[in-house]
């Protein structure tokens, strides 16, 4: 069958051409953006008279059958078709005559795709941003319940302060508004529209680009056209924000392995979110967060991919860049069921509430209150504090107890300067409420940070 463009060409094309070069089965993903962007290139071209009435009538219904025939499931997509572009003009052709040849006029495929794919990317942008905010919406729903659960604060994966579950949680609450301001960001920086720009340079043709932008939903035009149709960023920066974001989920996800584990059974994930042994009967295993772990790296895969396509091409456009869509598609799919899964996960699991209390029993915790009872009530230079309070913490490794539960007495062998009142400081709930500055774990301070993402999410 003939291409469009084989007026310059006197052989065919190969069949092993068609296959290798060919992106319709892939980019009709976007039909929907291409068929709008039509509408709205017909209208633009009646407004200025390069289209009579009757024609953009033909275009508009003929557009209409096209999409109620790919939605339906009755459109033919055909490799030798190359592209959805073709795909579709060669089916409005066929349905309305001679004006469906009349569509293409001034524009190219080279700014075509580029509407195309520009606002399928700013649509997901946007659909994300809904998905992270009920993920949120989750999270604080359980950790409004956990502000006086007490869970050890770890550096180096090693206990380290006493922090309360709400306030674990929190930290994601605060990663989590970063990717929506990234994807929100994005999204307002790149929506933008390239139609009108051809295939490079512009277009003889009277057109009105700021027609279609309005139409289309566009702030604006795009300035320089040579640019716009090899412009790839907004899928880049997609693909950037989604990998930041899984990278987000990866590290909780990574925490949900270890506290669903009998070293820690913090939680419990629930049944409907774990899997079993095909050989251990007793197991339950934390698949989903594993899956959300590899799927990480899958994203970065996609990023990686798109980045070395684009780093040597001369402008405007090349081919190559045909191989853009596939990974960003495949990194949204992931970013959207990752999203909604892990919601699901953690709106059914169970907290061990016990086991994170307990566990704040362990590795001393209380330490650091014990070098600021030094500073704060005997005047002891910090440095001289934190040797003390090493001392202390080895004399309760010798009594095998937490330097929590360590008696008065003891602490006074090892300077006499410590008083009664150092008691108060080693307790774990008061070591953990203790810490009253702005971002601070106390239980006081973590419900504030809850009631600003409730407001964050409310403003949205």
């Amino acid at each position: 069958m003939e291409k469009m463009w084989s007026g310059r060409f006197s052989a065919g094309s190969s069949n092993l051409l068609d296959q290798f070069n060919a992106s319709i089965m892939f980019d009709r993903k976007l039909y929907r953006e291409d068929i709008e962007g039509s509408l709205a290139h017909a209208q633009m071209l009646a407004k200025q008279g390069i289209l009579t009435a009757d024609e953009l009538s033909q275009i508009t219904q003929g557009l209409t059958q096209v999409k109620e025939e790919i939605e339906s499931g009755l459109f033919e997509w055909k490799i030798s078709d190359e592209d959805l572009h073709m795909g579709i003009e060669k089916r409005l052709t066929a349905i309305i005559g001679d004006a469906g040849k009349k569509l293409h006029t001034a524009r190219s495929r080279n700014d075509q795709i580029a509407v195309d794919f520009r606002r399928y990317v700013l649509r997901k942008n946007l659909e994300i941003v809904d998905a992270i905010k009920l993920l949120m919406q989750e999270i604080l729903v359980v950790a409004s319940k956990h502000t006086e659960t007490l869970i050890p604060g770890m550096t180096h994966l090693q206990h380290a302060q006493p922090v309360n579950f709400a306030f674990h949680l929190g930290a994601y609450l605060s990663m989590f508004k970063r990717d929506i301001e990234r994807f929100e960001s994005s999204h307002a920086r790149n929506n933008v529209s390239p139609l009108g720009c051809a295939a490079l340079a512009g277009t003889p043709h009277k057109i009105d680009r700021d027609m279609t932008a309005q139409l289309l939903g566009f702030d604006s035009v795009s300035v320089n056209c040579l640019d716009t149709v090899s412009d790839r960023d907004f899928a880049l920066e997609i693909l950037f924000s989604i990998s930041t974001m899984m990278m987000h989920i990866s590290r909780l996800s990574e925490e949900l392995v270890m506290w669903s584990s009998y070293e820690f059974k913090f939680v419990e994930l629930s049944d409907e979110y774990s899997t079993g042994s095909s050989i251990m009967p007793q197991k339950k295993n934390p698949d989903v967060p594993e899956l959300l772990r590899g799927k990480t790296g899958r994203v970065y895969g996609s990023l990686m991919g798109l980045l070395t396509v684009m780093k040597a091409l001369p402008l405007a456009y090349n081919k190559d860049t045909q191989e853009d869509k596939e990974g960003v598609f495949d990194a949204v799919e992931t970013a959207e069921i990752s999203l909604e899964i892990l919601k699901e996960a953690i709106k059914t699991m169970q907290v061990k509430e016990q086991n994170m209390n307990s566990a704040c029993k362990v590795g001393h915790l209380s330490a650091t209150d014990l070098a600021d009872y030094l500073v704060q009530k005997c005047d002891i230079p910090f440095r001289e504090a934190h040797f003390i309070t090493g001392k202390a913490v080895a004399k309760s490794e010798e009594l095998k107890i937490d330097l929590s539960d360590i008696e008065l007495k003891y602490l006074q062998e090892i300077d006499k300067r410590i008083g009664e009142d150092v008691l108060e400081f080693l307790s774990i709930d008061n070591s953990m409420n203790a810490r009253t500055s702005a971002g601070g774990t106390s239980t006081q301070r973590t419900k504030e940070q809850l009631e600003y993402f409730r407001n964050f999410l409310k403003e949205k």
